[in-house]
């Protein structure tokens, strides 16, 4: 038998291989050491020794690198909160997109009346603080500007780990529930009638007020596959009831990158500027705040059948915003962009995301429109070399009139 043993600072790997013709009855010990790792190689004589020492050192090799890969691990820690704050999904009650005032089949979105809320909604959104006390929020860097509603980025490279402490300042239970990555029961995020312990469903439902720790792995399985590009995005949302909690606005995203291709803060190496849009159409009308923003912002009762309300409440989307009224998508000529694009909803959330003035590389087909079903996450490349302000919206016919539209801004090389 040889047995190899390496133990590092935080880890014990042990490599056994079995062959049938060793003497047992004689027995060689030697100890070897690597750098700050130490390790022990048994070996039993026999004939076949130097079949055995080619063995033992393409085991030691193997686990070393496993080891190093290890050790490069990084452990990424978020603080973020359910925060539940007041919401405009269009600021400037004007449609950017056009340069023109709203008609009148548009003001239903925006404008107050005794039948509709308008463009202000009480919501929960995810926000990220500085640290454990909870008192101070991280301001967003620029380049992060047009996250909007979303919630904080979550980014990590393959075989990093991602630490959210997680504290609930709502007043509903919520949750954290990743796509993509690696969890188990206590760090799901959402309940489930699974039969497992009560010490693994503190995950399940956050109460106002308290705080929980989720703990996610980001394996190979986790980061882009082979035709995808060195970084890949995937959801996370509340699951407590997950309809309603998405209405609300608890939804954010993960970017994996591929391993090696990660700078120090995550971003990937290879592109110059990232963007991350949620489009979808955000019912108002399953949020859990639908009474409050009744009473806040109509001030009576309403029908909550009537088709005018009704219709209302249906925000058309990208980011919290409507009608080009989303900031921060701003770049420069020659810069390498990668759009990470992602849809929930209902049926009717079949969107077509389509750039003026460029085309982009979705797992190498050229596009200038992509296909998104409720629940997909894809990621497209573009070299911008096109200055202008360019339109960039959904491509179906009732979302345009609807407000699923932005400008991006392409400025020129200095």
């Amino acid at each position: 038998m040889i047995q190899v043993d390496i133990t590092s600072q935080n880890h014990i790997i042990a490599a056994i291989v079995k062959h049938p013709v060793l003497d047992k009855d004689q027995k060689l010990k030697k100890s070897y050491f690597h750098s700050h790792l130490c390790y022990s190689v048994s070996v039993f004589k026999s004939p076949h020794w130097f079949l055995m020492t080619k063995i033992i050192q393409t085991l030691t090799l193997g686990v070393l690198f496993a080891v190093t890969l290890s050790a490069n691990a990084v452990e990424r820690l978020y603080y973020v909160a359910a925060d539940e704050i007041e919401w405009d999904y269009a600021p400037k009650h004007f449609n950017l997109m056009m340069n023109m005032p709203l008609k009148d089949s548009q003001k239903v979105f925006v404008e107050s009346s005794d039948k509709t809320i308008g463009s202000k909604y009480k919501k929960a959104i995810y926000r990220e603080y500085t640290d454990a006390t909870f008192t101070t929020l991280k301001k967003r860097p620029a380049h992060e500007e047009h996250l909007g509603l979303l919630g904080p980025l979550f980014r990590a490279e393959v075989g990093d780990t991602i630490k959210v402490v997680f504290k609930n300042n709502g007043s509903l239970p919520y949750t954290i529930h990743p796509h993509g990555v690696f969890y188990t029961k206590a760090n799901e995020g959402a309940p489930t009638n699974d039969g497992t312990s009560k010490a693994q469903k503190g995950d399940d439902r956050v109460m106002p007020g308290t705080t929980y720790t989720y703990n996610w792995k980001v394996p190979e399985t986790a980061g882009p596959g082979p035709a995808d590009n060195s970084s890949i995005v995937w959801v996370y949302h509340s699951h407590v009831q997950s309809i309603q909690d998405s209405n609300s606005g608890l939804v954010g995203a993960i970017i994996v990158t591929a391993k090696g291709m990660a700078n120090p803060d995550g971003t990937p190496k290879d592109v110059d500027r990232e963007f991350v849009n949620l489009y979808t159409v955000m019912d108002e009308n399953e949020s859990h705040f639908l009474d409050d923003n009744i009473k806040n912002y109509i001030g009576k009762d309403v029908d909550s059948e009537d088709e005018e309300f009704v219709e209302g409440n249906l925000m058309h989307m990208i980011n919290g915003y409507l009608f080009a009224n989303l900031p921060g998508l701003n770049m420069v000529d020659g810069d390498k962009v990668r759009w990470h694009l992602i849809a929930l909803g209902t049926e009717v959330d079949l969107h077509t995301p389509h750039w003026h003035g460029h085309t982009g590389l979705i797992n190498g087909r050229r596009t200038d429109v992509v296909e998104l079903l409720p629940a997909s996450m894809k990621t497209l490349d573009m070299t911008v070399n096109n200055p202008g302000t360019w339109m960039y919206h959904c491509h179906v016919n009732d979302h345009i009139s609807a407000g699923m539209t932005s400008l991006y801004h392409v400025a020129p090389k200095k």
